[in-house]
């Protein structure tokens, strides 16, 4: 279902006009391209937060570029769609994850919100890296697609870092309180 879901997007951004921006479409499908092969993969689930923080963020940026579009002007209206575009991270704690806290850092957050909110931090400010870039470089990339591979190779060592840390593995404490106190294999099955 969520191969279709990518693949629709992908329909949806190929045919729709493109606008210049921060945010291209050959990045918005490099990002959920990438969350998708590293879920059907079985990657660490800090790493998939990155990637999904990333996508989130490219998902503010075009709901941005949309109002624009249609000329919808408020206070504050960037900052209010990039948090309401990050806060759908939210969905997955209703049903698949749980929100349990620990300390990383200087923050007291579950792990896998902590590296969704930096993988959408890494691709903001990856893609403003390359403005300044290309702003000193006379207005011209350095090399060809440099605006997809910046964000991409920050998200990469975002991702390995992350999964080297293990920040989503639970802890000793939280594997222990999930096993029954009888001892018994806690995928018993009813035997």
């Amino acid at each position: 279902m969520l191969a279709l879901s990518f693949v629709v997007l992908f329909v949806l951004f190929y045919t729709l006009p493109a606008y210049a921006n921060p945010a291209c479409a050959v990045c918005t499908v490099g990002v959920a391209v990438g969350l998708e092969i590293a879920r059907n993969l079985g990657v660490d689930d800090g790493v998939i937060a990155v990637w999904a923080g990333a996508l989130l963020a490219l998902i503010g940026y075009w709901t941005i570029l949309w109002f624009d579009k249609k000329g919808w002007n408020f206070a504050f209206r960037n900052v209010l769609l990039m948090i309401l575009s990050l806060s759908m991270i939210g969905g997955v704690y209703i049903k698949d994850l749980v929100y349990t806290p620990k300390p990383i850092l200087i923050f007291y957050m579950d792990p896998f919100l902590f590296c969704s909110l930096l993988g959408a931090l890494i691709l903001i400010y990856s893609s403003k890296f390359y403005q300044w870039m290309k702003a000193k470089n006379g207005g011209h990339a350095h090399f060809p697609f440099e605006k997809v591979v910046l964000p991409i190779l920050a998200l990469t060592i975002a991702g390995w870092a992350v999964n080297y840390l293990q920040l989503c593995q639970p802890t000793a404490e939280a594997v222990a309180s999930a096993l029954p106190a009888d001892g018994s294999d806690i995928y018993d099955f009813g035997k």
